[in-house]
């Protein structure tokens, strides 16, 4: 129940980080966005002569609002949610500003298109329904109080003011945006990884290492490349964890699979087949030449010392079985290397075995022994 609790905070303190950096990217194209249409808005006040009320709200909305939704947001239990209000009163600011403008053509058309990208791309067609209600009710309203007044000629001025706006933040939502990919291609990368990595020890899982093993399988029957695989049993492990406790079982787990990483290439397929037994391609290999690794890799699990156990001595039992033309699945081939694994253990463990794929002696491989 307690570790139930533990996992149920950290996913809401997780979810909750998420959505506070969500409300931090915001907070940077609000400020963007409301400093370049100063300049778009103020020229047209400018031209028109508009009274002071209209240059106080300006300043308002430009220098202190930005400031208060990220407040606000951030502070909220829920931020996402109070972000998605903050542009909600964008959408309805930027109604009222395109009716203080008097429908100012340029300026008006080019600051609801910057509000309607800023919504799709936080939150689809729905929010940008429900804030186009707002900045229409708004506008309406704005106008009504100032007599609709309308006047939709711009003039140069208008237009070079209204510029930077038009380029320089769609670049910005822009650069957001792939800012954004890119972390979730990275995220999606990672995910791929943990889902085909064996956490504990670092090697594929039992399904990727066997979707790996049947690619080099086909690739054999195209290019009649050589290919050994070793299966790579713990011998006495169970014996070891009931002796030193599971802890310290994870600890050799770990030390095993850390030696057959380190024994192989980049190329080699590596993998945690099941509890303490080890899967293990060796690509572009010869008998000859998977047997010096194999031996190579039981002498070093052979050597290993555990700093908390340091009376506990380690072994491991290898079998062997080069790829061959009559091996046309990944278990038949499996099955040649278990039945060397077993005749590992059966003359002593700690040892390498090899068998010959015209061995008759297949009765079903036995299992392998984990005593």
């Amino acid at each position: 129940m307690l570790s139930m609790t533990s996992s149920s905070t950290n996913q809401v303190v997780v979810a909750v980080d998420r959505e506070l950096r969500f409300v931090a990217r915001l907070y940077r194209l609000r400020l963007f966005g409301l400093a370049l249409g100063f300049f778009c808005v103020a020229s047209v006040l400018y031209q028109n002569h508009a009274p002071a009320v209209a240059w106080i709200l300006l300043v308002a909305d430009v220098f202190l609002w930005p400031h208060l939704a990220f407040a606000l947001a951030s502070g909220s239990t829920h931020p996402r949610k109070a972000e998605l209000r903050n542009l909600e009163i964008d959408s309805a600011l930027g109604g009222m500003w395109i009716a203080l403008m008097h429908f100012n053509l340029l300026p008006s058309v080019v600051l609801a298109v910057m509000l309607a990208i800023d919504k799709l791309n936080v939150g689809g067609p729905r929010l940008l329904l429900r804030t186009l209600i707002w900045q229409i009710g708004v506008c309406l309203l704005t106008a009504l109080l100032c007599d609709f007044a309308f006047a939709p000629t711009s003039s140069t001025l208008n237009i070079l003011a209204t510029l930077p706006l038009l380029i320089a933040y769609p670049l910005a939502i822009s650069g957001a945006a792939h800012a954004l990919l890119c972390r979730t291609h990275d995220d999606v990368r990672r995910l791929e990884r943990l889902n085909r990595i064996d956490a504990p020890t670092g090697l594929l899982n039992r399904s990727h290492w066997q979707h790996d093993v049947a690619h080099e399988l086909r690739r054999f029957e195209r290019a009649q490349q050589p290919a050994t695989l070793l299966m790579i049993d713990i011998d006495e492990f169970k014996r070891s964890n009931d002796s030193y406790g599971h802890t310290v079982g994870d600890e050799v787990i770990r030390a095993v699979a850390g030696t057959i990483h380190d024994c192989t290439r980049d190329i080699d397929i590596s993998g945690r087949y099941g509890g303490d037994e080890f899967g293990v391609v060796l690509v572009n290999t010869t008998s000859a030449s998977a047997r010096l690794v194999a031996e190579r890799i039981r002498a070093r699990i052979a050597a290993l010392r555990f700093a908390h156990s340091p009376l506990l001595r380690c072994s491991a039992s290898i079998g062997m079985a080069q790829i061959e033309p009559q091996m046309h699945d990944v278990r038949a081939w499996i099955k040649h290397a278990d039945v060397a694994l077993y005749r590992a253990k059966a003359r002593g463990r700690n040892r390498v075995v090899a068998i010959s794929p015209t061995d008759a002696v297949f009765g079903g491989a036995p299992q392998a022994q984990c005593a």
